[in-house]
Order: C-alpha cells, then sequence, then structure tokens
C-alpha cells in the first residue's frame, strides 16, 4: 500500500496522485506539488489515503507544500495574466492570418511555461507565432493542439437536456461513445439529436449502454414473425425498458390484422428477419420476466 494525495488541477480534470511525504493534507485544502511540466497549484479532493500500489505509477511527484494565502493570491494574479496572455495571442494569430482557434491559456505556477491551447483543422505552421509569443512574455511557449471534445470540455456550455456539459462538470476521463449505443437505446439517428455541442456523439450514450445490451439479449427485433396467445403476427416495434413488443397479429389467416401488445415472455420467434447472436435458432423461445399487470397501465408503445 502508497500513501498519497489526490490533486485535481481543473474542475471536472483527471485526478491525479502525489506523495504527502508525511505532511497532512486535506480535502478541500489546495496544494502546491510538483509535476511534470513544473510547480502547480491545485485543489486537493482526496486527503492523505492508502492506495494499492498497482493503482500508481512510481515514482510518485511530491506534494511540495499546502497553499499559504500568498500561494492564493499568486494564483488570482495568475489568472488574470492568462486572460491578458489569450487577448496577446488572439490578435497574433489575426496578424498572422493562422487558421486556429484559441481556447485557452495556461500559465504553471512557477511561471516557466506558458501553455496555449488551440483547435485547428489542419496542421499549422505556428513558428513565427512562438518566436513573437517567446519574446514578449519572457518564458518556455508551448502551443498545444486539441480535439473538438477537450474544447467543449475547457470551455463548458449547455447541453440538449438543459444542463452542464458533463464533461466540463464531472466526467474525469472521455470514453469511446459508438453509434451502435444510439441503435441498442431504439434511439433517434439524426445527428442533431444524439450529438452533443462538441459535433461528436454524446457521453450520455455510454452511461446506461450496459442495461440496454443486458435488456435487448431478450428482446426480438422488428420486423420478426412471432406466435403469440392471440395468433401469429409480425413485430411492428420493441419497448427495451418494459420488454415489450408491439405486434400486428392475426388469429386466423384471413382475418383482419389487429395490434396488441406482449411481454416476452409470452412470445416464440417463428421466423427472424435478422438474427441475433443470442438468438440465432428459430423457434427459439425468448424467456424474461413477466412485468406486473399493475405496472402495465397506461402503456404506450406507440413510435
Amino acid at each position: 500500500m502508497v500513501e498519497v494525495v489526490g490533486v485535481r488541477f481543473k474542475k471536472a480534470g483527471k485526478v491525479y496522485y502525489f506523495d504527502p511525504e508525511g505532511l497532512k493534507v486535506e480535502e478541500g485544502q489546495f496544494a502546491i506539488v510538483e509535476t511534470a511540466r513544473g510547480v502547480e497549484y491545485g485543489s486537493v479532493v482526496k486527503g492523505n489515503t492508502l492506495v494499492n500500489d498497482e493503482e500508481v505509477f512510481q515514482p510518485l511527484k511530491k506534494v511540495m507544500r499546502v497553499a499559504t494565502e500568498e500561494d492564493k493570491k499568486q494564483e488570482a494574479e495568475d489568472k488574470k495574466k492568462e486572460k491578458e496572455a489569450f487577448a496577446i495571442c488572439e490578435g497574433k494569430i489575426n496578424k498572422h492570418n493562422l487558421v486556429m482557434k484559441l481556447v485557452d491559456v495556461e500559465i504553471t505556477f512557477d511561471h516557466n511555461k506558458l501553455i496555449f491551447y488551440f483547435t485547428s483543422d489542419g496542421r499549422v505552421d505556428f513558428r513565427e507565432l512562438v518566436k513573437e509569443l517567446a519574446s514578449i512574455f519572457r518564458t518556455r511557449i508551448e502551443l498545444r493542439q486539441i480535439g473538438v471534445r477537450d474544447e467543449a470540455k475547457m470551455l463548458n456550455g449547455i447541453g440538449i437536456c438543459g444542463r452542464a456539459l458533463c464533461c466540463a462538470t464531472f466526467l474525469g476521463d472521455f470514453t469511446p461513445v459508438s453509434i451502435k449505443m444510439a441503435k441498442e437505446q431504439n434511439l433517434s439517428l439524426n445527428p442533431t439529436k444524439i450529438s452533443g455541442i462538441c459535433g461528436r456523439l454524446m457521453c450520455c450514450l455510454k452511461y446506461e449502454e450496459d442495461v440496454y445490451e443486458e435488456l435487448n439479449k431478450n428482446l426480438p427485433n422488428v420486423g420478426d414473425t412471432i406466435s403469440t396467445p392471440d395468433g401469429t403476427g409480425d413485430i411492428l416495434s420493441v419497448n427495451v425498458l418494459m420488454q415489450m413488443v408491439k405486434a400486428v397479429v392475426r388469429k386466423k389467416e384471413n382475418d383482419p390484422p389487429t395490434i396488441g401488445f406482449y411481454n416476452v415472455s409470452e412470445i416464440n420467434v417463428i421466423k427472424a428477419k435478422k438474427a441475433k447472436k443470442q438468438n440465432q435458432e428459430q423457434g427459439k423461445k425468448i424467456v424474461a420476466k413477466p412485468i406486473p399487470k399493475e405496472d402495465l397501465l397506461d402503456l404506450d408503445l406507440e413510435d
């Protein structure tokens, strides 16, 4: 076991572990720590804690001290300098007609490096820009190109749900999101409805994916021919969460069709339009826990 302190440098940023070296640090405090890019000021999100050796990368960087009032004043001053640096850099970008969008600026606590984050559709030759910035700020200059998801995380915003962006409020890391997740959840594949303000698929598609994958194992596909208590029919739609299907059914071949709603425990697949991996044998009975009748009141499975 290793004693560590968890420090975060941005509101929804990744948590990094540091060696307290006997220093008592509490959650909610601010600390000055040694990092790979220099001395940094961060918020403590996890006080002195013991973690397994495999959870950390040795050797750990050190916690130099708990932030003093002077440190806090310097951090506030640095925030003002970052805004000034942003305006200066933006002016230089326009001067050189560079096709890039400046997103954010960071200055390390020891003032040894100034980092400019930007987005661009392609490669940018910013050598002259770096020279000018270095002559103005008299410190090391780093221009770092980021993706559109990182841009949204840095700038924050309001999603289509009406809430602040997940990536900017609590998501420490981005996880892969695929169109398959939207299909599993029977969502509209209209890009405007399943994309975030970054233009990529919404991160929240991942949240319930495991549940939908498990529930979909019990469900047939739209278009499958099934047998029901009322006769043979074809599936029009499925309700994943309710574990029910909507089908057009005929009791006899020449009878007029009727619409019925059935729990998956009541049906058998006679002919699968698109076989699922877990139900490749035709006529295999689909087993699912029946839904209580009281939960089916006012059921509406209309598309």
